[in-house]
């Protein structure tokens, strides 16, 4: 392959490569995080904690890469960042109400309540008339169903790794799920329009703000900040604080370094490039990833009904992309074709 094609094939597949990156940290997060919050770990501490650890980790990223940015903070700017830390500190509602799977199902909304803010703010154009915007829409339908069948069909077990102790611990524990299943719904469906609010944001603020590292930096102090007086009003304890050597280190640490801090950064380079609808696609692809991860890390068991999900939500996802694909090539054709109506009309006169 030509040098020069092997280098355009890369930067083409960037997006997708970071995206699908982030969609794996943002599985694992989900494990982690549910584990802790069980253990009893305020949410508000692990988002303080998690902040806090990514600041350290952007601001040394920063210091490295971005020691000569000359881009000025402005009052505007500084209310943006103050928003993204703010909507940053909803991330784990509900996860501690519901399990990892049900709540990387929920999220699967993300995608088309992105689309749905980008088209009132503007960022997206939306034709019904041709073929990729009623692929964008039937891809993000069928994803939701996807998502729907594995939130509330379970059907036969095809994969299990319970024993008969754990399947009356297991059965123990879903009285509880159901009775807080309500309002971890609600509340995950809060974080639902907190993350989409917070894409739509970020693409705005890292357009006025092209400093990603130093903007992640910020954002995750104003996060830590934020979750702290949050923790202060709602719990007074100071035994919530307290870190051992186990999940409890480990959950803000994972939140702090890979999803706060290098996850957001490689966020902002794929929203700056390809818009917040393009990462928010991918989102559905974590629901796989997670009854993946759940079956193997916390026992979960596969049904019927998730692999039949799964297999609909990736190909809701395909389409979706497609759509996209196609929407980036007939801009890009666009010009082109303007100019040579151009040469056309001129040659005629």
């Amino acid at each position: 392959m030509h040098p020069e094609k092997e280098e355009n094939l890369m930067e083409r597949l960037k997006p997708y490569i970071y995206s699908i990156s982030i969609v794996l940290c943002l599985g694992g997060f989900n494990i982690v995080s549910k584990v802790s919050l069980d253990r009893g770990m305020n949410q508000y501490v692990l988002v303080a904690y998690g902040f806090a650890f990514a600041t350290l980790t952007s601001v040394v990223l920063a210091l490295l890469f971005e020691r000569k940015n000359q881009s000025k903070l402005s009052l505007p700017i500084c209310l943006y960042i103050f928003f993204l830390g703010f909507l940053g500190i909803l991330l784990y509602a509900g996860i501690q109400y519901t399990s990892p799977t049900f709540a990387a199902a929920m999220n699967n909304l993300n995608p088309s309540v992105t689309f749905v803010l980008a088209l009132l703010c503007r960022m997206e154009k939306l034709d019904v008339t041709k073929l990729n915007g009623q692929a964008m829409i039937g891809g993000t339908i069928i994803s939701f169903v996807g998502a729907t069948l594995m939130t509330l069909y379970k059907g036969i077990t095809l994969i299990s790794m319970h024993t008969t102790t754990h399947n009356h611990r297991h059965a123990t524990s879903k009285v509880s799920l159901y009775r807080n299943l309500m309002k971890g719904s609600v509340l995950l469906l809060v974080q639902s329009l907190s993350i989409s609010a917070y894409f739509i944001l970020q693409t705005i603020t890292i357009k006025k703000y092209p400093a990603p590292l130093t903007l992640t930096t910020l954002m995750s102090l104003a996060g830590t900040l934020i979750a702290i007086a949050a923790t202060a009003i709602l719990d007074h304890r100071t035994s919530s604080w307290r870190l051992s050597w186990d999940i409890t280190l480990l959950a803000p640490l994972y939140s702090g370094i890979l999803l706060f801090g290098i996850s957001t950064y490689v966020q902002a380079l794929v929203v700056r490039k390809r818009g917040p609808v393009f990462l928010t696609a991918f989102v559905p692809l974590s629901t796989v990833v997670v009854a993946i991860m759940s079956l193997l890390i916390l026992g979960e068991a596969l049904h019927l009904g998730g692999i039949v999900g799964g297999t609909l939500i990736i190909i809701g996802l395909y389409v979706i992309l497609w759509g996209k694909e196609v929407e980036k090539r007939q801009k890009t054709l666009e010009p082109a074709l303007c100019e040579e109506q151009d040469i056309e009309a001129k040659v005629e006169k």
